[in-house]
């Protein structure tokens, strides 16, 4: 294999790695925070007043670190073709938002910290973590959009125009019901489920990203099998 195919495939590696390690938060089922998956959010896992803020915070970093990877190895070693750039761009912008977002954490979360945080959206719309979170969220999704729309323009990664395309409908539709949520919770309507709808927006960011790491290493196998990769 060649160094530019060994690079891919490590490429590859840092996409579907740091998709899985950025679902850190299922370790909550396992781990006693004392936060109710239903209602809260997962930017409470790592306050600083929890115990295992720690291990939800480093995995952040660590999914971090394997993105701003993947994206200089992205603009390196793949196609130089402008969505494919943009959607590199992008990752490398939310890499930097998730490290900003665990060096911000939450003061405090959970029951005990009820009277002493600011009422509405949590703390979170009273916190500097509003604003990595948010940026970290726009840049993901600009990375989907990008990645999908050069997929379909190019005619090539059969994976993204499929699988990646149904996660970004589902991943839309999960961001869609916690703006709602959201609303409903301030205009005193109660909670419907915010917790589980940011859940399941992280959980396809997580598998979209999956997605794209094996549509990159399909493209290579592809190369390699190819007459000109035998060549």
């Amino acid at each position: 294999m060649s160094g530019l195919g060994g690079a891919r495939v490590v490429l590859a590696g840092a996409l579907i790695l740091g998709g899985i390690v950025y679902s850190s938060w299922i370790l909550e089922f396992f781990l006693d925070t004392e936060l109710d998956p239903v209602t809260s959010f997962l930017s409470e896992l790592d306050a600083a007043n929890q115990k295992y803020r720690d291990v939800f915070g480093n995995a952040d970093v660590i999914s971090a670190v394997l993105m701003l990877v993947s994206a200089t190895l992205g603009l390196l070693v793949t196609e130089r073709r402008k969505f494919y750039v943009a959607g590199w761009i992008a990752l490398a912008v939310f890499g930097v938002a998730t490290i900003a977002d665990a060096s911000f954490p939450l003061d405090c979360s959970g029951p005990d910290c009820a009277a002493s945080e600011p009422g509405g959206l949590l703390p979170q719309l009273h916190h500097v973590h509003a604003l990595t979170s948010s940026v970290a969220v726009f840049a993901i999704f600009t990375a989907m959009i990008t990645f999908t729309v050069g997929a379909f323009r190019y005619r090539e990664h059969p994976l993204l125009r499929t699988v990646g395309l149904g996660l970004l409908i589902v991943t839309s539709l999960a961001t869609v019901w916690m703006l709602t949520t959201n609303g409903i919770e301030l205009a005193g309507g109660g909670n419907l489920g915010l917790g589980i709808a940011q859940r399941a927006q992280v959980l396809g960011m997580s598998l979209w990203l999956c997605t794209l790491g094996c549509a990159v290493l399909r493209r290579q196998e592809r190369f390699l099998n190819s007459d000109f990769g035998r060549s």
